[in-house]
């Protein structure tokens, strides 16, 4: 995300820390009137963790509730642009184009950072094989088409890999975890930069498409030779095979909590100086470090239209980024660096109902 303007132009809102509560009267909660419904959209990525959020939230707050539709994150984005959720979510950070096209200050929200893990359908061969970056960026350019090519073998000398065809598989619909899979090509090769690119949706050179991480997983689930990018808790929870990478340091490493959340405090570090929470954390440096990750995030439009629901939501941010964080771990998520936390708070503040912060002293 290089050359991005700092985080208080970008969203056309005040600086970091600007809208505390107290420097405006802030806007009262309503009391007895009923159930409030917050209706959200957007990335699959972090859906494990974020059913388990709006399900606690609602056992201490019965008050709210939360309906989550896990439909991608270019659909939660677009939802926002046209007004139809109170929230969206997305693991791609809006671009300066996309936030100008959203018609209203929005707000971005990072709530953990996630890894996705290369899976693999090969006969005999279980969880441990091992993956360059540059070999992966070959998988997915199609000039690895057989899986005992001499460049995977060289790496893998104590497997018999089959003489089957290679299938790729990768997302068809607009997904942020496309997005930090094509970051990750990206920062690996600058050919792979130049000629497709990284977003939530490119124009793959080979490969068929599946929708979600179940639509990937079941395509190389199905297919002998298949290969794809399924994000890590759906991995585990799934039981799939997964690949071992080279990170930047040269290390091997699994994907995990460890490998991601070493990544994620090297983000943290670059939000910190930068005032941006925009930052890609794919193929980082660090000899621990799990080369494919990166955080998601919240959309929330700044100003907001009604005062029980904003306030409801705001009320959930500030109660996720503390209490629900540490849910976080068991699902295989790197919680927030403390650091990203105090970005947070700051943001959530930014929030307001006719010109008030939303959020009351906490």
């Amino acid at each position: 995300m290089k050359g991005m303007p700092m985080l208080r132009s970008v969203l056309a809102v005040a600086a970091i820390g600007a809208l505390v509560a107290g420097t405006s009267p802030a806007v009262q909660p309503a009391r007895g009137a009923g159930v409030v419904m917050l209706n959200g959209a957007g990335a699959t990525f972090p859906y494990p963790l974020y059913s388990r959020w709006f399900a606690e939230y609602n056992r201490a707050h019965p008050e709210v509730r939360i309906n989550y539709q896990s439909i991608g994150s270019g659909g939660g984005i677009e939802q926002v642009r046209k007004g139809t959720v109170d929230f969206g979510a997305s693991d791609a950070p809006l671009s300066d184009q996309q936030l100008k096209e959203m018609g209203q200050p929005i707000v971005l929200i990072p709530t953990v950072a996630g890894a996705i893990a290369m899976s693999y359908n090969l006969p005999n061969i279980g969880t441990g094989l091992r993956l360059t970056p540059q070999n992966i960026v070959a998988l997915y350019m199609g000039r690895i088409a057989k899986w005992n090519d001499p460049k995977l073998a060289a790496d893998n000398p104590a497997l018999k890999l089959p003489d089957l065809p290679v299938t790729i598989a990768h997302r068809s619909d607009g997904s942020g975890t496309t997005f930090h899979f094509t970051s990750f090509l990206s920062a690996v090769s600058p050919e792979w930069e130049s000629k497709v690119g990284h977003g939530t949706s490119v124009e793959w050179p080979v490969g068929i498409g599946g929708k979600g991480n179940e639509g990937v997983a079941g395509a190389v689930k199905q297919t002998p030779g298949g290969i794809g990018y399924v994000e890590l808790a759906y991995v585990k929870q799934n039981n799939l095979t997964y690949a071992v990478v080279k990170n930047r340091d040269g290390h091997w490493v699994a994907p995990s909590l460890g490998a991601t959340t070493a990544a994620a405090e090297g983000g943290a570090q670059q939000m910190v100086r930068s005032h941006d929470v925009r930052v890609s954390i794919a193929y980082a440096p660090g000899p621990g470090t799990y080369p494919i990750v990166g955080f998601t995030y919240l959309l929330i439009p700044q100003e907001q239209k009604d005062a029980v629901k904003g306030r409801a939501l705001v009320d959930f941010l500030w109660w996720a980024i503390h209490d629900g964080e540490k849910d976080a771990a068991q699902l295989l998520y790197a919680q927030l660096p403390p650091p990203v936390v105090k970005l947070d708070e700051s943001l959530i503040k930014q929030v307001t109902y006719q010109g008030k912060a939303l959020l009351m002293t906490q």
